[in-house]
């Protein structure tokens, strides 16, 4: 059987869980009350460290889910996404717009990447 491992445990989340060579990340989130593009920014450099911790990397990505607190920020949002992703690596995708734990919160990146 595999083994589950945790990483980063509170009482109510992990922040990496890793199954076999499957990666899960807690949603990631950025600076609150700053711009959607340095929240973004934020967010996808804990995703970088967090992947780096358990031996994988952005070009292992095998889906992201992305929720915005306003479609509005789409653009903007996907300017540093679009930077980010190295070519020829971009994963699963989708984005769609939520109520974030906190009004300050504009986006929440998730992401399962393999080793």
């Amino acid at each position: 059987m595999t083994e589950i491992t945790r990483h980063h445990t509170a009482k109510r989340m992990s922040q990496i869980v890793e199954h076999g060579d499957t990666i899960y990340l807690a949603g990631q989130v950025g600076t609150a009350g700053a711009p959607v593009a340095r929240q973004t920014q934020d967010c996808l450099g804990k995703i970088d460290a967090l992947l780096a911790e358990v031996g994988s990397d952005k070009t292992r990505i095998l889906q992201t889910t992305i929720w915005l607190a306003d479609m509005k920020d789409f653009a903007e949002m996907n300017a540093v996404w679009d930077a980010w992703v190295p070519e020829g690596h971009a994963p699963a995708r989708a984005c769609g717009e939520a109520k974030l734990a906190t009004p300050e919160y504009l986006v929440e990146f998730i992401v399962v990447a393999a080793r």
